[in-house]
């Protein structure tokens, strides 16, 4: 796959292409699958390849531009918009998967202009991961999943219970230890300073990628009208 980015935008790493990857063995031919904070394009690209109606939605121009220039160049089609999340979307999907920023910032106003804006997530990381958690149950079809990938410096057991929370069934499908990158690692010292990390965990870095699967309705759940334990489907927005 080609993937080149526009100036501004943050080109796609290791924890990108790993989730890339993924997705592929999760998609069959014309399954509906939506990228949030799609950055480059690089997953949705990569749905698209496999037969999937890709759409990505990023919050930066420049970043949606970026990814219709890549599925250009790979021959992909990819409805790529600009906006917030969800609202920029109707319908629900087969697949949801975000690389979203999850980095610890020093305040919770996330940035509205230049390159930090695909890293920095509030003080607790969390800023955009939350919303999304929140939001997602209801824009899965049913059997649907969600993917996520983030550090642990996010909170791997509050996106688990987020998920659970919204009637997902919820595992850990990858997960691998490293060093910090150096985003990251620039920010160590705050971050033990403030709690965020704790002792041994200033030098190693856990990723993992969530998947949180909407349930099937069973027989006599459709008799009822609907899933005790799946949400319904959110209105078109």
């Amino acid at each position: 796959m080609r993937i080149v980015t526009l100036p501004g935008v943050f080109r796609p790493r290791s924890d990108s292409w790993l989730l890339a990857r993924l997705v592929r063995p999760e998609i069959a031919p014309g399954d509906r699958v939506l990228d949030l904070c799609t950055g480059s394009g690089v997953i949705a690209v990569s749905a698209a390849q496999k037969g999937a109606e890709a759409h990505a939605v990023d919050v930066s121009r420049r970043a949606v531009w970026t990814a219709r220039l890549n599925a250009r160049l790979n021959g992909a089609r990819v409805d790529a918009r600009r906006g917030d999340l969800f609202a920029a979307v109707d319908g629900d999907f087969d697949l949801i998967t975000s690389n979203p920023p999850y980095l610890p910032a020093d305040d919770d106003a996330l940035p509205t202009s230049g390159p930090a804006r695909a890293w920095d997530a509030g003080r607790d990381g969390r800023a955009v991961l939350d919303r999304i958690c929140a939001d997602a149950p209801g824009r899965l079809r049913p059997g649907g999943s969600i993917l996520l990938i983030h550090s642990n410096v996010a909170g791997i057991a509050e996106t688990r219970r987020a998920l659970a929370d919204g009637g997902l069934e919820v595992s850990i499908v990858h997960a691998e230890t490293g060093e910090y990158g150096p985003l990251m690692a620039a920010r160590v010292a705050e971050l033990r300073r403030r709690g965020v990390l704790g002792p041994g965990e200033e030098e190693q870095e856990e990723m993992v990628v969530i998947r949180g699967r909407r349930p099937v309705a069973t027989g006599a759940d459709d008799a009822d009208g609907a899933s005790a334990s799946a949400p319904a489907p959110a209105a078109a927005r």
